[in-house]
């Protein structure tokens, strides 16, 4: 029974995750009429042809994922309430974040009103109260008024995709808190899981006095990781332990472990419950039911959701007698997910928990029993998990760890099997017995201490951090199938040959321009700036986005993506041209990547970081492309948006004019400067706004293109439409990466400069606005 079943399950879970993850390529779902054909097909054939079962959950994945998608699409808030003040009634879920600058937290919809008529919005907002913001707590109900948008993000090479993370996450809608007095908390539930996650996470930075150390006991007991900075996401990410950060699924299967103990412990204690109930028995629904309440204070993130299953399917076997595999209770698993939620392929840990589950089961063979065996186990498991996620880590992530495996080989016994069974028994004495769970807690934090600082040295290996340009999908799946050859069973003959198909991975084609032409890329980072371009063996950075009070830094999370992604792994100059946040505010974060670029900027007395003046006269010339500096000029002194440093690229096929955010008073003196030549490619100054891009400066530098970076829908209204209309006289197309998301452009020296597809339409998927 066991050889029928398990292949089937197999082949189904396959063909249905095919069917739903083809969905996901689209850049629009099918219309509703094409279910009403295929499904009576995949019934007819399933009933019929058991031999194309496995087209017919193909089909049906298609269908339940083209019908989920849509239903989550056409929940998201109406494109007539955006930028409107709405009054919404809804519960905090998950754990509330406070800063320094805005409280962020999720609010769950139960009714919303528009000048008090009801409006059609259900599902979950991701809200930002900025001032006066109360102590907000989980499963709290309010009243709140609030300025809500459709979720749109950045869209650049490297970047992650925000758009698809929120479709994945439920989330119709992005806004703020108004200030108003009608803004209260209601009376409502007392108790949810959130809530208890959220006491625990107190009740451990009440007994661990240091803050670091509490933080990272938080995020191992209850999936808390309010209290990590970037720092530590960023040593996570060296090492490859992030997925030990938050609960990960290895954690459940130990609270699993622990709830067959206290089975085994009552059995032991009171023998008489065998004639109730088989010890099996009750050991497997103990494990389960721990489990269960464990995932529950990780909040259910799809690693414990995925294990949970898995430990379900054995526990339900073991129940009925039945006998289970791993293939089979893996793709049982996957089944459920999918049934329940097709999105979750949308998400990274989907893929990270079921290939490096799978390849763990596929790779490793049992030898024998002993601590001999275990060792074996655990050290090739990680050799097996570093190489089989090193595709899938550098496709999601656009970087990888060569030290993860030897870091994991550290991490994973410590955190699993001496910090999660103190932080169980932390949680349970806390409960049960406060006094006693201090000094509990307390070794867990000093263990955890201790290997946070390891892992902070680790970091700085060389290979902790390693960057490839962004894959293709082809590249993608040979190295997969490499890294399962390479990993076959002794005895297979040629497993070596599982490094060829690595090769497109590690050494991807480069279209490096000629001598003479240049690339350029006006990257999305919403109501800023930042220019990325390349010749032949240099690189230069004009401006680097902004940084928020919150921490948020574009320049760390937009512009070093997209020079890692576009395979650039020295970065020449960084010029920044002038000091608002807006084009500065990133520069330390690309100056500490690349510390030996040149940097220059229009106010260097504004930066936070120390850098060279530019000044109107400087120039050089990079493989056959010349760089001329046309403002501000050596006397011209703090001019505040007319100190910036204006750059003509030139090369033998075209010219770009990046102009900052000069105003009509500068535009002369740089019209004058900009000498004899093709018509430039122009980025149009100051985001377009009325104050710059007069009709004189136009006319004078006869741009064949103009490019604006703006935010979409920002507070200013940039581009303005009369300097819209000021492009459109002269017969100027406009481009706007608001629009578009990050602009390419290619500058042969054979030939006239050449737009590309901005980065919204180079991948069109139907979750994108």
């Amino acid at each position: 029974m066991a050889r029928t079943t398990m292949p089937a399950a197999v082949t189904a879970a396959l063909a249905l995750l095919a069917g739903v993850l083809s969905v996901q390529w689209l850049a629009t779902l099918p219309p509703p009429w094409c279910a009403c054909l295929v499904l009576p097909i995949a019934a007819l054939l399933a009933w019929r042809c058991p031999r194309w079962r496995w087209l017919a959950c193909f089909l049906f994945g298609m269908v339940w994922a083209a019908w989920h998608g849509g239903v989550a699409m056409g929940a998201r808030l109406p494109r007539a309430l955006e930028g409107r003040d709405l009054a919404v009634v809804g519960t905090l879920i998950d754990l509330p974040l406070a800063r320094t600058d805005a409280s962020r937290f999720t609010l769950r919809v139960e009714r919303a009103t528009l000048d008090g008529e009801s409006v059609a919005l259900r599902g979950d907002i991701a809200v930002s109260w900025y001032e006066g913001a109360p102590v907000l707590q989980p499963c709290t109900r309010w009243h709140l008024l609030l300025r809500l948008k459709r979720p749109r993000g950045l869209l650049d090479p490297g970047s992650a995709d925000s758009e698809r993370s929120a479709l994945e996450r439920g989330i119709v809608a992005t806004g703020y808190v108004r200030d108003d007095a009608g803004n209260e908390r209601l009376a409502g539930p007392h108790g949810c899981v959130d809530g208890v996650r959220d006491a625990v996470a107190r009740g451990i930075a009440a007994r661990v006095h240091d803050p670091h150390d509490a933080a990272l006991l938080q995020a191992f007991s209850v999936g808390d990781t309010r209290g990590l900075v970037s720092r530590d996401w960023e040593i996570a990410r060296a090492n490859g332990v992030s997925h030990l950060i938050a609960i990960s699924g290895f954690h459940v299967g130990v609270a699993a472990v622990f709830g067959v103990w206290l089975a085994w412990l009552a059995y032991a204690c009171c023998p008489r419950l065998g004639l109730w109930l088989p010890r099996p028995q009750a050991q497997a629904a103990a494990a389960l039911l721990v489990a269960g309440i464990y995932s529950a204070l990780a909040g259910f993130g799809l690693p414990t959701v995925r294990t949970l299953l898995m430990i379900a399917v054995v526990a339900l076997a073991r129940c009925s007698r039945r006998g289970s595999s791993g293939a089979q209770s893996l793709a049982l698993a996957m089944i459920a997910i999918l049934l329940v939620d097709p999105l979750a392929v949308l998400a990274a840990g989907f893929w990270l928990s079921f290939v490096g589950v799978a390849f763990l089961m596929l790779c490793l063979q049992a030898r024998g029993r002993g601590v001999r065996a275990f060792v074996h186990e655990l050290t090739a498991g990680q050799l097996v998990m570093t190489v089989a996620l090193l595709p899938l880590s550098l496709w999601f992530f656009g970087q990888a760890s060569l030290v993860g495996a030897l870091s994991n080989l550290a991490a994973v016994p410590l955190v699993s099997f001496v910090i999660v069974p103190c932080a169980l028994c932390g949680m349970l004495l806390l409960g049960l017995c406060p006094p006693l769970a201090t000094p509990v807690l307390w070794l867990a934090a000093r263990i955890a201490h201790a290997q946070w600082w390891l892992l902070a040295q680790m970091a700085t290996w060389p290979g902790a951090h390693w960057y490839l340009p962004t894959l293709r999908p082809v590249a993608l799946l040979l190295a997969l199938c490499g890294a399962v050859w390479l990993f076959l069973p002794r005895g297979m003959p040629l497993r070596w040959l599982g490094v060829l198909l690595s090769l497109p991975l590690l050494w991807p084609p480069r279209q490096l321009p000629a001598d003479g032409a240049f690339q350029v890329w006006v990257l999305d980072v919403g109501q800023g700036l930042s220019v990325l371009l390349r010749t032949r063996d240099h690189a230069l950075v004009y401006d680097a986005g902004a940084r928020y009070p919150s921490g948020f830094d574009l320049g760390d999370a937009v512009v070093l993506p997209a020079i890692h992604a576009l395979g650039i792994a020295r970065l020449d100059m960084l010029m920044i041209s002038h000091g608002d946040n807006d084009h500065a505010g990133g520069a330390a974060a690309v100056a500490n990547a690349f510390p030996r670029a040149s940097r220059y900027a229009g106010e260097p007395a504004r930066m936070r970081i120390p850098m060279h003046q530019c000044v109107a006269g400087q120039s050089w010339t990079w493989d056959g492309v010349r760089f001329r500096v046309l403002n501000p000029g050596p006397d011209d002194g703090d001019r505040d948006n007319d100190s910036s440093c204006v750059l003509l690229v030139e090369g033998r096929g075209g010219r770009l004019l990046l102009t900052g955010d000069i105003s009509s008073a500068a535009e002369p003196q740089v019209a004058a400067a900009l000498g004899p030549g093709p018509r430039p490619v122009l980025l149009v100054p100051h985001h377009g706004s009325r104050t710059s891009s007069s009709a004189a400066f136009i006319a004078a530098v006869r741009p064949s293109l103009a490019l604006v970076s703006a935010g979409w829908h920002n507070r200013f209204g940039h581009p303005k439409r009369e300097v819209l209309a000021r492009y459109g006289e002269a017969h100027i197309p406009v481009f706007n990466t608001a629009e578009l998301g990050a602009i390419p452009l290619e500058f042969p020296a054979d030939g006239p400069p050449r737009r590309g597809l901005g980065w919204r339409l180079q991948q069109p998927r139907y979750w994108r606005e």
